[in-house]
């Protein structure tokens, strides 16, 4: 019984872990706010939008949100700490809770094809062994496609994790066609009777324009042999980026369409506060949220809780 809720409770305690040194950053804003008599003054809010932005809010929602805090502090609605604390996390939570999508977009008849995209050093090949963990948990017979042959070590990288986490490959030489793995792992995921197909891609070639180029091509290739795939285009952003990550998250939207976000080393940063700025910035929700070093340290994102997590 222990072990069960110890398993229950592992995400919540994750999340919280996580979101340590955004909470920090959060708690000395916050608690410069209130003076000896508990009363709120400019210094105070400034204090507090500063501490907004350095979580990387971002400027514009810092902003609007120390206006609401003031307009409520006039009209008698914020009257002690804890009042403020709430309607600050309620602020956010109004925010992130912007879309009416969060879940994985499943295919109607398996295969679900996951398009993974990231620069590199973004964490991209962790976040994909996580992917395929929690369908593997959720049990799905998943298969990878190691579609990122540009990288030197990124297809041995993806193999290991496909033997630690117990699913199947598809793989070519280091060098080889993208599009070539992607399509032949989609062929090999239907002859299988696979659940679900992550592809990887490449983080970097020589230009901008080439990587996007390289990227939509392997898109196309999986269309012609399921035109409705990839059922979900995930982005990887590293959270260490902040809301420098915006201007990602816009170029790989044009490029590819992006669907769902994945915040990946949120353990190792205090700016958590970029999913709001991203949320607030773009219309694509974040889906997942990695939280340590482990295939398991992984958690769907749930603005309640994410928000809660960040003051509590």
């Amino acid at each position: 019984m222990a072990a069960f809720f110890k398993k229950l409770f592992a995400p919540i305690d994750q999340l919280k872990s996580g979101l340590a040194k955004t909470r920090k950053k959060l708690a000395s804003g916050l608690g410069s706010v209130f003076k000896a008599f508990n009363r709120i003054d400019e210094d105070a809010l400034e204090r507090l939008e500063e501490a907004l932005i350095e979580a990387d809010v971002g400027v514009d929602a810092a902003a609007q949100i120390i206006d609401d805090i003031r307009k409520a502090h006039k009209e008698g609605r914020i009257e002690d700490s804890q009042a403020l604390k709430g309607f600050l996390k309620n602020e956010l939570k109004k925010i992130l809770r912007q879309t009416t999508e969060t879940g994985i977009r499943m295919a109607d008849s398996p295969p679900t094809v996951i398009l993974v995209a990231g620069v590199n050093g973004s964490g991209k090949t962790t976040a994909i062994a996580r992917l395929a963990h929690f369908f593997v948990q959720d049990g799905r017979k998943v298969m990878l496609a190691a579609s990122d042959t540009f990288r030197a070590a990124a297809v041995e990288q993806l193999d290991i994790w496909s033997k630690r986490i117990g699913c199947d490959i598809v793989k070519h030489k280091t060098g080889g066609d993208p599009g070539a793995v992607a399509y032949d792992a989609v062929e090999a995921a239907i002859a299988r009777g696979i659940d679900v197909l992550i592809v990887d891609t490449a983080g970097r070639l020589h230009t901008k324009e080439n990587l996007m180029r390289e990227l939509t091509k392997i898109k196309r290739v999986i269309q012609r042999k399921l035109p409705d795939a990839p059922h979900e285009v995930m982005l990887i952003i590293d959270a260490n980026t902040g809301q420098n990550s915006i201007q990602q998250v816009k170029l790989f939207d044009e490029a590819i369409g992006v669907t769902g976000i994945f915040l990946a080393k949120l353990d190792g940063t205090a700016k958590g506060g970029a999913v709001v700025a991203i949320r607030r910035n773009c219309s694509i929700p974040v889906k997942f949220v990695g939280l340590g070093e482990q295939p398991e340290d992984v958690d769907t994102f749930d603005a309640d809780r994410f928000v809660d997590a960040m003051f509590d």
